[in-house]
């Protein structure tokens, strides 16, 4: 059996034989010509060369079909790793009783089956609080890891090839929970939010939280100000003054290291506003403050190093045995790109953070809308209304620079789909192309960005 790692951590464990068979109906589905080519079936046994060659073609034939927008897109190959999660972790489907959290702390119980999708149990949630299906498209669930002082530290947004009830109790750890918060950057979609009363109190309850966690900066006289309101219960008025607040709406992450302006730099890396901010400690000591904006990133990758034993099933590979790593290439000056390095456990939730800011910029510069209608269930089955579903993304553009090899977008959902470990590589320059989401936000950069 091959390991699918996903985003570091062990998904599932599938034969040649279920791959092949994913590989077949995704050629009866979308044609011979859409599919990437299969490792092809050996009459003999196998030689430890040809093993890892094989090993090697379906970690490049998985991650081919995920970036492939259409295919990684479908439903065959999303349940296909939703099955496998579930038969891996041998995990019945039943009836079960999931906690969700929310941001005060306040926790949801949702009586859902272990099959579950991600967007299932989101739907659940929602329903269970009232909150109206043209607002769901507004929140997402994410997997948390709570820390010692009661906060917690964002490890990934659930996707639709996993299912939470699995995704959370495989890693047999009580410290992984799955917190319901905001999925947008543009605060002005709060005023979609605040039309409602359980939007509203979502709101409200997540800027508290962010503001008590000093993810969002306060000064005195704000503190007063917030207080009075508070005590008022002027929730509106609340969130109003907090989006005129330094670091509202921005994702915190935990102090991790950087190479810029120099190697080995502690950093605390915040996102929000289409931008990455840096409150780097120099070696001397001195912090400096700066941002990276996303529509200047001309591409990003991660890469991670995932550990080569394989351990039971539901373990989970410790801080550190992973190293992962995000790297954008940046336009510093008219004529200069210059890469920077993240070294963060949360390099693929940092990764998801930017791909989800360029998708929402490229929406509102289409004229789209993210409000998405969700459905009712219709005997047992999610449907999903048509009428009224976010903007696509535009069609890829090719690189602006002719000599470099054009990037491909891939999906920020699956940011590495590993078989067993992903190039161990520390350098920019030795990654295969493919390696890299091209950003297509970089495209329209005009000189006024500059």
């Amino acid at each position: 059996a091959y390991n699918i790692h996903v985003n570091g951590v062990l998904h599932c464990r599938v034969r040649y034989s279920q791959l092949l068979g994913l590989h077949e109906q995704l050629r009866k589905e979308y044609g011979a010509n859409v599919v990437p080519a299969f490792p092809p079936k050996k009459i003999f046994t196998l030689t430890p060369a040809e093993v890892e060659q094989r090993r090697e073609q379906l970690e490049k034939y998985m991650q081919a079909v995920r970036q492939d927008p259409t295919l990684g897109g479908s439903e065959t190959f999303n349940s296909f790793l939703r099955r496998a999660q579930q038969e891996t972790q041998q995990i019945p489907t039943e009836e079960v009783v999931l906690e969700v959290l929310l941001s005060n702390g306040q926790k949801v119980k949702v009586t859902i089956l272990t099959s579950d999708q991600t967007e299932d149990v989101l739907e659940a949630v929602a329903s269970k609080l009232d909150l109206p299906d043209d607002l769901v498209g507004y929140f997402s669930l994410f997997l948390v890891r709570e820390t010692k002082d009661g906060g917690f530290s964002f490890v990934r947004k659930l996707q639709e090839f996993e299912l939470p009830y699995v995704s959370v109790t495989s890693l047999h750890n009580p410290e992984f929970r799955i917190i319901l918060r905001k999925s947008y950057w543009d605060s002005s979609y709060d005023d979609d939010v605040m039309e409602h009363r359980v939007g509203l109190n979502l709101l409200y309850a997540q800027t508290v939280s962010d503001i008590e966690h000093g993810w969002i900066l306060v000064n005195k006289e704000q503190h007063r100000q917030l207080k009075s309101l508070q005590e008022k219960v002027s929730k509106k008025e609340f969130i109003r003054l907090a989006q005129t607040l330094k670091y509202y709406g921005y994702l915190k992450f935990d102090p991790c290291v950087t190479d810029f302006p120099e190697k080995g730099c502690h950093v605390v890396v915040s996102a929000g506003n289409n931008e990455l901010n840096f409150q780097v400690r120099l070696p001397s000591e001195q912090i400096k403050e700066g941002s990276f904006k996303v529509t200047r990133m001309r591409c990003w990758r991660v890469t991670s190093s995932v550990p080569m034993s394989n351990g039971p099933a539901g373990s989970s590979p410790g801080k550190s045995e992973v190293k992962l790593e995000l790297a954008f290439e940046y336009l510093m000056s008219k004529d200069r790109l210059q890469w920077v390095t993240i070294t963060s456990p949360q390099a693929i939730m940092l990764s998801i953070c930017l791909q989800s800011m360029v998708d929402e910029l490229m929406v509102k510069k289409s004229g789209g809308s993210i409000r998405k209608m969700f459905r009712r269930r219709v005997n047992g089955a999610l449907r999903r209304s048509d009428s009224q579903q976010a903007v696509k993304s535009p069609p890829l553009l090719d690189s602006p620079d002719a000599s470099r090899e054009p990037m491909a977008k891939l999906s920020s959902k699956l940011t590495s789909v590993s078989l067993r470990g992903i190039s161990h590589s520390s350098s920019a320059n030795d990654v295969a192309a493919n390696d890299f989401h091209g950003n297509y936000a970089f495209e329209g950069i005009g000189d006024e960005d500059l």
